[in-house]
């Protein structure tokens, strides 16, 4: 059922606020910190291990991929939210976290696209299989 899906999303939002509350307390901020991306990070994982032993339903994995795909509007909204000018009235550490994370994530793009077998996909029918080219 595609609610599972949606089941699975919110336990993996609660249990990556809760993880990033515990983060923000750790490093002495009053903030929770990653727990969006924590939570998304627990949803990947979690759906990955399931697939991988057979264990979710075709239904739940579209409510997943559904939450997948509102990842970014999701981020995005919060981060409409957060007080950008305080961040950078505290100091230089966001201007290095945002300039560190863009050069951590330009580096694997680059190392990725020199690796691997570059040949493209072959096309999927509409039950998932591949399409014989041939």
């Amino acid at each position: 059922m595609i609610i599972y899906g949606t089941a699975l999303l919110a336990v993996c939002h609660l249990v990556g606020l809760f993880l990033g509350e515990l983060l923000g307390v750790a490093i002495g901020v009053k903030a929770n910190v990653g727990g969006v991306g924590i939570a998304m990070l627990l949803l990947i994982t979690i759906r990955l291990w399931l697939h991988g032993r057979g264990l979710l339903p075709r239904e739940t994995e579209a409510g997943v991929g559904f939450w997948g795909a509102m990842y970014i509007p999701v981020v995005v909204a919060m981060a409409a939210q957060q007080n950008v000018v305080a961040a950078l009235r505290g100091g230089p550490v966001a201007l290095i976290a945002a300039f560190g994370a863009v050069l951590v994530s330009a580096c694997c793009i680059a190392v990725l696209s020199r690796t691997g077998d570059h040949a493209p996909l072959p096309p999927i029918d509409a039950d998932g299989a591949a399409v014989s080219t041939h």
